[in-house]
């Protein structure tokens, strides 16, 4: 028998006798898979964001049928998924407050540069040309890199500075591994109080005012303004929200000397104040008055909203 039939028997022969060694070998050595995971990866959104911490949705399910996840670490899901994946493992899940992700810089055009930069369009090169060419070096740099990594649209460049749209956030996570800066933060929203320091610098307040008109300086008035002792501290520098003692009042933001005092154009009158009590000292018909932050922390209780630190009466 001549070669050129031989060797195609052969071939022929090893490609059956190889397909049954490895159809055996799927039996044998095959890996039960649990119904579970099944289940649960069709109760996910398939966004496959990593926002959980592991390879896509697929390995989120296998990971929370294994007990290595818990069942509420999707926030592309939020609380329906978890909801859902908690059923399916036996477990009941508790409703938390929904997060998002906050961009703690709003210097657009209020902070200074050094230089101007030309070149490519990115945080990460932006900031390799001499630490970028914002003065502040905990400044957003307005590259993008954080637009570019979201795959809800939930962050844009807005005056160069990243702002995110709470509504479509879903506090997956990606913008803030991209940010070179590690300015943007997960934290809690709460849909009738909202208050944050949206500022990175622990820089002196010397140092902060040459380098952004909007930073925070450390002063400590909203701490003095506060009436929840706790709620807002100084820390490097640095104020700093705590979401567990913080009311949601807007005392602090009023204290805060660097917000710039307005007229309110419902009342027409101005709804800033720092506390200095000038105002009280100088109007000659004693129209403003200064009453104590408790009696302020029980109308925000009662009430829900405080417009201003004094009492302005009419």
């Amino acid at each position: 028998m001549s070669t050129t039939i031989l060797a195609p028997i052969v071939l022929c022969v090893l490609g059956i006798i190889f397909g049954i060694i490895l159809a055996v070998a799927s039996k044998v050595f095959a890996v039960e898979k649990d119904p579970r995971e099944e289940a649960i990866t069709e109760c996910l959104p398939g966004a496959n964001c990593g926002g959980c911490g592991y390879p896509g949705c697929g390995g989120y399910a296998n990971a929370v049928v294994k007990g290595l996840a818990p069942v509420d670490a999707c926030s592309p899901g939020g609380a329906e998924v978890a909801k859902k994946i908690g059923a399916i493992m036996g477990v009941e899940v508790e409703e938390g407050a929904r997060k998002i992700a906050q961009v703690m810089c709003t210097g657009g055009g209020h902070d200074k540069t050094r230089y101007d930069y030309v070149g490519l369009e990115s945080c990460l090169a932006i900031s390799r040309v001499s630490s970028g060419p914002l003065q502040c070096s905990y400044g957003c740099l307005g590259g993008g890199d954080c637009v570019e990594a979201c795959k809800f649209d939930a962050i844009h460049i807005v005056d160069n500075v990243a702002k995110v749209d709470f509504d479509k956030c879903v506090a997956c996570g990606a913008c803030v591994d991209a940010c070179p800066r590690n300015i943007i933060r997960i934290v809690p929203l709460n849909a009738k109080k909202y208050t944050e320091v949206p500022c990175a610098s622990h820089d002196k307040g010397p140092v902060v005012r040459q380098a952004c008109d909007n930073g925070c300086i450390g002063c400590k008035i909203c701490v003095k303004a506060c009436p929840k002792e706790g709620a807002i501290v100084v820390e490097n520098f640095l104020a700093k929200i705590n979401y567990d003692i913080c009311i949601g009042c807007g005392m602090c933001s009023q204290a805060c000397p660097w917000n710039m005092p307005r007229v309110d154009s419902e009342t027409g009158v101005s709804t800033k104040c720092i506390s200095c009590g000038r105002c009280a000292e100088q109007c000659p018909n004693g129209a403003i008055k200064f009453i104590d932050w408790e009696d302020i922390a029980q109308k925000v209780i009662d009430q829900g909203v405080v417009r201003t630190t004094t009492l302005v009466q009419a």
